[in-house]
């Protein structure tokens, strides 16, 4: 009676014991070992009560998701709350000094309501080219030297 009794005791703790299910241990290894296989990078996996949290930063806010997605993926994780944060993109590089002389010139012809001037810069050098009045090219020159360019070349038809 006494080896029944401690049988049906053994398997019932032993029942238990697997009722329980994984550890969070367990979890936030597999989880880990998932981000890994799904190659998802500088993200960090903690499992408390089986609720798994992600932390890091990622590239974009597709990492992000499929971080999320592959961690729920994994059995035993209940849910899934996701604290990666997302890193802001570089900013745009500065405009070169030739589209900054480019803009300059082309702003001084415009306050002065001259039209018909193309004006290309190439190493700090001035192009000047199109179909101006006569009377303006004095003007257009002025614009051109004000910039402060290495050199102005002037192609003007008049």
């Amino acid at each position: 009676m006494k080896v029944q009794f401690l049988t049906v005791l053994m398997l019932a703790v032993a029942l238990f014991m697997s009722a329980c299910g994984k550890s969070d241990a367990d979890l936030t290894k597999a989880a880990t070992d998932k981000l890994t296989a799904d190659k998802v990078t500088g993200v960090t996996v903690a499992v408390k009560d089986g609720v798994a949290t992600l932390t890091g930063e990622v590239a974009d806010i597709t990492v992000k998701s499929k971080a999320e997605t592959s961690v729920k993926a994994v059995e035993g994780i209940k849910s899934v709350t996701n604290n990666c944060t997302v890193k802001p993109p570089p900013p745009p590089p500065p405009p070169s000094p030739d589209k900054m002389l480019e803009g300059t010139i082309n702003e001084s012809l415009k306050k002065k309501n001259i039209t018909g001037v193309t004006v290309a810069v190439a190493n700090g050098e001035v192009t000047l080219s199109g179909t101006v009045d006569k009377a303006k090219v004095a003007e257009v020159m002025m614009s051109a030297n004000e910039a402060k360019p290495k050199k102005v070349i002037n192609n003007l038809n008049k």
